[in-house]
């Protein structure tokens, strides 16, 4: 979970591992693993001390040590984790339940970071599985969460299995988002992959299964209507749609021709294609997302209208040559698999030669990390989505991250966006914050595009009604869920 940022291996975290700290329903970050922790006068000393009977599943206890390795290995890849780092001079042990953060200069990114509920995660590994460095996966799967990951079991493409880990202790307040006790009350979980969406519905309807992570919108009439089934708004902040470039490769190495397919696209097509019911999606041309203190439509004037003509200028005023773009395509999740047609269509249109190359997302997610030529198995350009937690702010929002080689996959590189970046970690005046986050979206969008936020949506899950303790939040949790 920290070499991915993909939802599922996310999600799989969240059920072997656990966090110093996390975000409860209202958005706030709370202690988890910790017990206590202060900070000193000046900002730059943080003390954390962990709470009593933290164990791994192989029965050591949980130390210092551990986190301090399981940090500086998610500092090193998480957009979030990096711009921390950056303000870190020291992180040390002071005995066994103890650690001390010591910063260069104050930030008030401290709890905001190691809360931080989604992509990627602060997950803590025993210092041995965290050495790894994190640009390599990880091949032993041993957290202090509140499930064991049954790797006898594992069944990549089919299935996923967890069992309840009988030490956990969990905090005594009731669950609230990713905050407070995880009180596991089911002995056994299997997480079952089932393409056909028709056969999980009916699987669901005729009682085999007990929830649909994210049934298909079409479908969910009939799941309205379906005896014995509920649906479940999981996450009310919804979803944001993104278009990513790989700047490595021409022609997107340009940021011109990047921006000319600002000129080029328009959110209700994806949408529309996508989701198809305006109950469940929203058009936003806020990068920070429409509703929330950051949400902007800064620098966005005439843009995402589809305005052909003047992408098709840009494009010839940035001497795009025809160089096809290899676009990658997933097949296998309802939710993307519309996305990268329309996307081609629309740069067909402004005049770009557009390869179109389908997979089922599993080999999408292994491709988009590859730095070579697209003809050598790279690639130029892919879409994704993620859930509004993780791009409420320009440091969050890994996508804007500009740190080149240190940046997620698309390897961005701006000097102008880190410069904005490290301001707002330092910035603690809300109203100043809002400047530079519309600083940030306003260079993003006009001089150096990093991707392109095509429209927020939202998932309901479905449930057997005897299923319940489903918790709320940007991520999912499966500790509290009952089956009766």
């Amino acid at each position: 979970p920290i070499w991915s940022g993909a939802y599922i291996t996310r999600n799989h975290g969240y059920m072997i591992y656990d966090t110093l700290f996390a975000t409860d329903a209202k958005g706030e970050v709370q202690p988890q693993m910790v017990d206590k922790y202060s900070v000193s006068d000046d900002k730059l000393k943080w003390t954390f001390t962990l709470r009593d009977g933290l164990l791994f599943h192989d029965d050591k206890p949980v130390t210092s040590e551990d986190v301090i390795a399981s940090l500086q290995r998610w500092g090193s890849r998480d957009a979030t984790g990096q711009k921390l780092m950056s303000f870190v001079k020291e992180m040390k042990a002071v005995n066994d339940k103890t650690f001390e953060i010591s910063l260069n200069s104050p930030t008030g990114l401290m709890l905001l970071a190691l809360g931080k509920p989604s992509s990627q995660v602060p997950f803590i590994m025993p210092k041995r599985i965290a050495q790894t460095p994190g640009g390599e996966q990880i091949k032993e799967y041993i957290g202090s969460g509140p499930f064991v990951f049954k790797v006898d079991e594992w069944k990549p493409g089919d299935r996923a299995v967890y069992v309840k880990f009988a030490k956990y202790k969990p905090r005594s307040e009731p669950p609230s988002g990713l905050a407070g006790g995880k009180v596991v009350k089911v002995d056994r979980m299997e997480w079952i992959a089932m393409p056909e969406q028709q056969t999980a519905v009916n699987a669901l309807v005729a009682g085999e299964i007990d929830i649909i992570e994210q049934p298909r919108h079409d479908l969910l009439p009939t799941l309205e209507k379906a005896k014995d089934v509920k649906l479940l708004d999981q996450n009310p902040l919804g979803n944001q749609y993104a278009f990513r470039f790989n700047v490595l490769h021409p022609p997107f190495d340009n940021p011109k021709i990047r921006a000319a397919l600002y000129e080029a696209f328009n959110q209700e097509d994806f949408l529309q294609a996508t989701i198809g019911d305006p109950k469940y999606y929203k058009v936003c041309k806020a990068m920070f997302i429409c509703g929330t203190p950051l949400g902007s439509e800064e620098g966005m004037k005439d843009k995402l209208e589809s305005n052909m003509n003047k992408a098709r200028a840009m494009l010839k005023e940035a001497g795009y040559d025809g160089t096809p773009v290899v676009l990658l395509h997933s097949t296998d999740l309802q939710v993307l698999t519309n996305l990268a047609p329309v996307a081609k269509s629309l740069m067909e249109r402004a005049g770009m030669k557009v390869d179109m190359q389908s997979s089922d997302w599993q080999t999408v997610v292994a491709r988009r990390v590859k730095k070579e030529p697209p003809a050598q198995g790279g690639w130029n350009v892919m879409l994704t989505s993620w859930v509004s937690a993780d791009v409420l702010n320009p440091v969050s929002t890994s996508f804007v991250n500009a740190s080149c080689d240190k940046a997620n996959f698309g390897w961005p590189c701006d000097e102008g966006l880190e410069k904005l970046r490290d301001q707002f970690a330092r910035e603690t005046d809300p109203a100043k914050q809002k400047e530079i986050a519309n600083a940030v979206q306003n260079r993003m969008v006009n001089e150096y595009p990093t991707h392109i936020y095509l429209g927020q949506w939202y998932q309901p899950m479905a449930h057997r009604s005897n299923v319940s303790g489903i918790i709320v939040a940007p991520a999912q949790g499966f500790w509290n869920v009952e089956k009766k």
